[in-house]
């Protein structure tokens, strides 16, 4: 019998749309947490809803499908009064409120704790903006690949002597979606000691600039402005770089003192590890050119799949994978990475399986929700009545 997940009893409301809000929530719903998205019924509710190309059915955009799994949605108007008085009376039940929404809105929608600490003194309001709820940006919209762009990212990625390059997938949506669920629990443990709640924040931009870690810090106190590498090459660290095969690229990393000698054994080179051209990573660093010159001639001797087969547990290497290769990989389904789950009116579908494994614990397989499909059984489970909630609905508050 599986062990109750660890976020079971946490109830949060989620005022989120599109990317980064929901795969922060998407954790939490993913270790037990209920949680509620809270849609618009007169605008269609999250807008990822009618992101394409792909859909399930003609309802079911599998964009939205990726960012929803294990929750509930509830449909509420929250810009007419009777709207905000249903939504006080779900915070009276709720542990936190999440939202990802324009830096200024959260104040004018009554998100915030100062709005909600007389409804519930303990409620948690975790915002995700895209610059932060105060300052000259608090009113700007903003999304993933801007923040790339300004936090520097576009500067590092790719070769060098070619335009600017954006960071292959979402990163910044969803590092931060991360730390939505991060912040979220921070608070809620803080609440449930002391009894009182607060706001949390994090924005796009602050944890686009934070994942600069080490180049930001070498530019804050030695003015070092790090560029692009020819083969996605580490600034700091060699061999880590793509490096020639017999049929393709294989990407290497010695990022350890302890694994140069491993590479230079497995390739039947012992003589390199004891040349004091390359003893430690200050030599190699220097000589970076000559060992791709070394490696490339070596390592094309193989294929790229004979040298993982000889490398593995020894040497830290890669394929190049594109996203097929990626997912048809036999140790993605030995680490049941990908999940099925049953959606009505399609059948059965796959998705990336949640990373967070819960010992004891079977994580839940349900399909992201219709728009406000639990209406009126969470309505209900607060004490709304039949009369009740046809008033809402006909008032279209619901």
């Amino acid at each position: 019998m599986s062990a109750p997940l660890p976020l079971e009893g946490v109830r949060v409301l989620a005022v989120e749309q599109y990317g980064a809000g929901p795969f922060g929530t998407l954790f939490l719903a993913d270790q037990g947490a209920e949680v509620i998205k809270i849609e618009n019924p007169n605008s269609g509710g999250d807008f990822a809803r009618d992101v394409g190309p792909y859909f399930f059915t003609p309802e079911d955009s599998e964009f939205f499908h990726a960012y929803n799994r294990n929750k509930k949605s509830l449909s509420l108007d929250l810009s007419k009064p009777q709207g905000i008085e249903v939504f006080h009376d779900l915070v009276k039940s709720a542990d936190a409120v999440a939202s990802n929404l324009r830096g200024d809105v959260p104040d004018k929608l009554g998100l915030t704790y100062a709005a909600l600490k007389a409804v519930n003194p303990k409620i948690v309001c975790a915002h995700l903006s895209a610059y932060g709820r105060e300052g000259s940006r608090a009113n700007w919209p903003g999304f993933d690949y801007l923040m790339q762009a300004e936090a520097g990212y576009f500067s590092l990625t790719g070769e060098p002597d070619t335009p600017p390059a954006r960071f292959g997938l979402s990163v910044v949506d969803q590092m931060t979606g991360l730390a939505l669920a991060y912040a979220l629990l921070a608070g809620l443990t803080g609440a449930r000691a002391s009894g009182v709640g607060r706001d949390m924040d994090v924005s796009l931009f602050d944890i686009a600039l934070c994942n600069t870690a080490y180049p930001a810090i070498w530019y804050l106190n030695e003015g070092h402005v790090q560029e692009r590498l020819a083969r996605s090459a580490h600034p700091a660290l060699t061999p880590c770089q793509l490096y020639t095969s017999k049929d393709g690229w294989i990407f290497i990393m010695c990022n350890k003192e302890k694994f140069w000698p491993a590479l230079c054994h497995a390739i039947g080179k012992d003589e390199w590890a004891e040349d004091p051209q390359f003893l430690r990573f200050k030599d190699r660093l220097e000589n970076r050119d000559l060992i791709q010159e070394m490696l490339d001639k070596e390592l094309s001797r193989k294929t790229t799949s004979e040298w993982l087969d000889h490398f593995a547990g020894c040497v830290p290497a890669s394929p190049i994978n594109d996203i097929a290769a990626a997912l048809d990989n036999p140790f993605v389904a030995e680490r049941g990475g990908v999940q099925t789950l049953s959606l009505e009116g399609h059948g059965d579908y796959r998705m990336i399986a949640s990373p967070v494994l819960s010992g004891g614990s079977q994580t839940p397989a349900n399909p992201a929700p219709k728009l406000g499909q639990q209406t009126t059984e969470i309505l209900q489970g607060i004490g709304y009545g039949p009369d009740r909630l046809q008033v809402l609905r006909n008032a279209k508050v619901i």
